[in-house]
């Protein structure tokens, strides 16, 4: 959030301000999911864009392979999931509005 506010090309950002709604592979029902961030940059040449960012540990961004299958493996199996589905909906709803939608990891923020 320090990095928006100190941003200079940031015009406006606000925080899990926006339902996008998705159906879970797990329970098959509609959810709404409230995506970290949305931000709107004024880019080099004046333009605007918005992004719609995500916030997630990398560990939680692919699907690792056990070694076995224990009962953590299949939960994080499920949250992976349906991470995929929140995620292909938030991808739909900027490709709609002309947005942009990215997941961010500590490899971005460089911690």
């Amino acid at each position: 959030m320090r990095q928006l506010d100190l941003h200079p090309q940031v015009e406006w950002w606000a925080s899990e301000e926006l339902p996008i709604k998705y159906v879970s592979p797990v329970d098959h029902c509609v959810h709404r999911y409230f995506p970290d961030f949305i931000v709107k940059v004024k880019k080099q040449d004046g333009s605007n864009v918005t992004y719609i960012l995500e916030v997630k540990p990398l560990a939680q961004t692919t699907l690792r392979t056990p070694k076995r299958q224990t009962q953590k493996f299949l939960q994080e199996v499920k949250t992976y999931a349906v991470n995929q589905a929140k995620w292909q909906a938030a991808e739909e709803f900027c490709k709609d509005h002309g947005w942009e939608f990215k997941i961010i990891t500590e490899n971005d923020l460089g911690l």
